[in-house]
């Protein structure tokens, strides 16, 4: 029954735990399991504990397809140096605490203290990653994000990189508008904007950069203000200066893995179709 979901047992849960298991068995056999033994029967059947993901059923599974083998070409060109790719993403960081597990003494309880600072206190940020070179571009934003911050953040991508220049990011809001189709009209801009498929952020490197900062920086802290916050941050984007391996690493998606195999498939049909064009031309 723990592999359906527990309304499907009539344990009105949202999901399995321990309590679930003992309510089921309750009902079913009238016995009252002990925590410790309804834990053993979940490993005993081959449960773990993890942290889980969204799995956005949205997502159009063709497009994402599409968008591989989009981005295998793309990639091509970078690995070739005719162009350079950032993935681009925004996101922001409020000062009070975001609660992540802890490492505490057993017995002792989890706290973390929090001033309770407004909503209003959170830094902003874009931020952008190079895969193939593992550079990191980050600028700060002053409220909201719009066409014109996107704009902005373009702007000096463009100024500090040459050449073609290939920005993937997802299709927000703030990176349509007015300011960004003027700017799109610059002549010899040398900009090409791909936008991901719509619910896809496990195809966007940079998620892995926002998530890396709440690891380090934001988890279980309160800051208090949002320069407080600032501070930290803007250290963090300075170190990752120093970081690169870990940066290509850490930020490799979805979108990686898949265009990898795309990639691997059609050099084994190629070896396979050389290895039979060999063999006839010998016989």
């Amino acid at each position: 029954m723990v592999q359906a979901a527990p309304s499907v047992a009539g344990v009105e849960l949202a999901k399995w735990n321990w309590k679930g298991v003992r309510q089921y068995i309750e009902k079913q056999f009238q016995v009252v399991l002990s925590s410790r033994t309804c834990l053993n029967y979940l490993h005993r059947l081959g449960f773990v504990l993890k942290r889980p993901k969204k799995r956005l059923i949205k997502a159009n599974a063709e497009k994402r397809e599409a968008f591989v083998r989009e981005y295998v070409a793309l990639r091509s060109m970078a690995e070739g140096g005719k162009a350079k790719i950032f993935f681009v993403d925004e996101a922001h960081f409020r000062a009070d605490v975001e609660l992540r597990s802890q490492w505490v003494l057993r017995g002792e309880p989890a706290l973390v203290d929090s001033s309770s600072p407004s909503l209003g206190e959170k830094a902003t940020y874009y931020s952008a990653v190079c895969l193939e070179t593992g550079e990191v571009e980050v600028m700060p934003v002053e409220g909201n994000t719009n066409a014109e911050t996107s704009v902005a953040f373009l702007k000096r991508l463009r100024e500090k990189y040459p050449g073609l220049l290939i920005v993937i990011w997802d299709n927000g809001p703030a990176h349509r508008g007015d300011a960004m189709r003027t700017y799109l009209t610059t002549p010899d801009l040398q900009l090409r904007l791909v936008a991901l498929p719509a619910y896809s952020p496990d195809f966007n490197p940079d998620e892995a950069i926002w998530e890396w900062v709440r690891e380090e920086v934001t988890a279980n802290t309160c800051f208090g203000t949002a320069a407080k916050v600032r501070e930290k941050v803007d250290a963090f984007f300075i170190g990752l200066v120093q970081r690169v391996t870990e940066v290509i690493q850490r930020c490799r998606r979805e979108l990686q893995a898949r265009a990898d195999q795309l990639v691997l498939a059609a050099t084994l049909t190629a070896v396979d179709m050389n290895h039979v064009d060999f063999t006839l031309r010998s016989v």
